[in-house]
């Protein structure tokens, strides 16, 4: 198999991020992962190559998108060692709980994670984009992103935030022939659901490849088709809750 081109995934060690860049993989994409944990890269590392029957080797990331500094200095090395980027896929993401109460530590890393690693990957990546006429960026928000919930202000803020970011940028990067689409899901079955204390059963949630599911679609299109956004609900949120 040659690769199809290089696709960065933020989050990449669990959950989300884990599906992406594994499907990314046998759609024929070389993954640039990046996580906090060195472990969880290196096993889905594993992952992508038995997946693709040793064809395509992914490239381990380890970093925290929360620090700034690292951000730029990962992405100049990954400018400097691939020729291309040709998909983005922004989906690292921290939950905290409520919309009363945060300190302003808890509201900067959400934000920093949530929001600011976004746009910061983004100035970095979209100049090499650019310069060929094409490329993909996916944010993985939120359905918390379009519907804020009592219990969620901090974490609704940053994935408003992003959604909002997302729109600009699909209506700005167009013209040089980028597409960017963010994905809002409600409940998917992965750790921070957990956390978030999610009232439905993992059976009853969006499953984690179901993004990916998604992603393969987008991809499927043709250069002229551009989707802003799609919604991904749970048909149990929707019937019953």
């Amino acid at each position: 198999m040659n690769p199809l081109g290089n696709a960065i995934v933020t989050g990449a060690g669990r959950g989300i991020g884990r599906a992406i860049a594994i499907g990314l993989a046998r759609e024929g994409y070389t993954p640039l992962m990046i996580s906090r944990t060195s472990a969880q890269l290196d096993a889905v590392a594993e992952e992508v190559v038995e997946a693709t029957k040793g064809d395509i080797h992914p490239k381990c990331y380890p970093l925290d998108v929360g620090d700034h500094h690292q951000i730029a200095t990962i992405a100049a090395e990954m400018r400097n060692r691939h020729q291309s980027i040709d998909i983005l896929v922004n989906n690292a993401g921290v939950w905290h709980p409520g919309s009363l109460g945060a300190t302003p530590a808890d509201i900067s890393n959400v934000l920093n994670v949530n929001l600011v690693a976004p746009f910061l990957l983004i100035n970095e990546i979209v100049p090499l984009m650019i310069k060929r006429e094409k490329g993909h960026i996916f944010n993985i928000s939120s359905l918390a992103g379009k519907i804020a919930y009592a219990e969620s202000g901090v974490y609704s803020t940053s994935k408003f935030g992003l959604v909002g970011l997302g729109e600009s940028l699909y209506k700005k990067l167009s013209t040089a022939g980028i597409k960017v689409t963010t994905i809002c899901p409600g409940w998917v079955n992965t750790k921070m659901a957990d956390e978030a204390d999610s009232p439905l059963l993992p059976e009853e949630m969006i499953q984690p490849e179901d993004i990916m599911e998604t992603i393969r679609f987008l991809l499927s299109l043709s250069p002229s088709a551009h989707i802003k956004e799609v919604i991904v609900e749970c048909r149990k949120t929707l019937c019953e809750i």
